[in-house]
């Protein structure tokens, strides 16, 4: 039989293809576009090649939208957060290049552009991804094996790092799990002061009730809460699946900067990943290597390994994207400080 391009699948092929695949993950899953189904702003799609009811190939593009009415054709993004998926060989190359084709043409500038964020080595494919017009930019990470003893894992966080840790625990910084979704609110909060320093428009409140609801009782979310007494000072939200631990957002209240909780929220989420025998940690992204990038530092004080898994973009709408792009610092300043991202 022909590969077919489709736009629904079954749970249960979608989730084996997911699961049975090296590099599938959890912005893969069924549960994370229920997820990001919930959240308000966020339009996820799915896109598969299939063979004879075999799944070849998988993109599941969000569409993030701003603002509506008029300009939304100037605020609407596609993200697929953790890239494509495709069989390996030949006939799983040929069907993701007639799925991105397919792909681009339905989109018809609807969207300004499509970013892939790859959460792993594709170099395999990145022919196929730029001869279909998804261009490869630099993008780095950090990753730190958690097979490692906890005493390799500690001893390779540089040593200011480690005397971080030690005072956020001398000074009494105690550190909770979420379990009452009313508590999410705070978590909330502190997201909302980050964004709003750096003048970067932030989700909004749904898609992390959602990933509450939908994901903690399955295992696959979890919101850690820093305490000082009887203040939170920080938090962490993590992502889980198949062994690995991803740092989605964390936020922090600048006023307790010097009980360095961020630090021992990270430390608390490596010895708790271990502890439940997650094999990686993953810090979410450390920013375009050519650009100064302050949670970079942050990062690198864990001694993770670096890596360059890079993005794909392709533009759909070139003159509409330079137009938005012009507008983009007057939005930041006005309009978006602490509204949807």
């Amino acid at each position: 039989m022909s590969i077919t391009i489709v736009n629904t699948l079954s749970e249960e092929e979608w989730r084996r293809f997911v699961e049975e695949h090296p590099a599938g993950n959890i912005f893969h899953t069924p549960e994370m576009f229920q997820v990001f189904s919930r959240a308000k702003g966020h339009q996820p799609e799915l896109w598969a090649a299939t063979e004879d009811g075999r799944v070849l190939a998988l993109l599941l593009p969000v569409r993030i939208t701003l603002l509506n009415g008029l300009l939304r054709h100037f605020t609407t993004r596609a993200v697929a957060y953790g890239s494509v998926l495709c069989a390996p060989g030949t006939k799983g190359q040929e069907a993701l290049a007639m799925l991105l084709r397919t792909y681009k043409r339905q989109v018809n500038g609807s969207a300004l552009f499509t970013e892939l964020r790859n959460l792993s080595d594709l170099s395999d494919v990145q022919s196929v991804l730029n001869e279909c017009g998804f261009i490869y930019e630099e993008h780095l990470n950090f990753l730190i094996d958690l097979d490692q003893p906890e005493e390799t894992i500690w001893r390779k966080i540089s040593k200011s790092g480690q005397q971080s840790v030690r005072t956020s625990r001398n000074k009494g910084t105690i550190v909770e799990e979420v379990t009452d979704r009313q508590k999410v609110t705070i978590a909330y909060q502190f997201l909302q002061k980050v964004y709003s320093r750096v003048q970067v428009p932030l989700a909004s409140p749904t898609l992390f009730e959602a990933a509450f609801d939908i994901l903690a009782p399955r295992g696959m979310f979890k919101i850690f809460l820093a305490r000082v007494d009887e203040h939170y000072v920080s938090t962490c939200l993590l992502l889980m699946h198949k062994g690995r631990i991803i740092d989605w957002y964390a936020g922090s209240e600048r006023a307790f900067s010097s009980y360095s909780s961020g630090e021992l929220l990270i430390w608390h989420t490596l010895q708790w990943g271990k502890e439940h025998h997650f094999h990686l940690f993953d810090f979410g992204g450390a920013g375009n290597p050519e650009e100064d990038y302050g949670p970079r530092r942050f990062k690198a004080k864990f001694g993770g390994t670096l890596v360059n898994y890079g993005r794909n973009t392709c533009i759909h709408a070139p003159v509409r994207l330079k137009l938005s792009q012009a507008g983009y610092q007057l939005a930041r300043k006005f309009l978006y400080k602490a509204g949807p991202r």
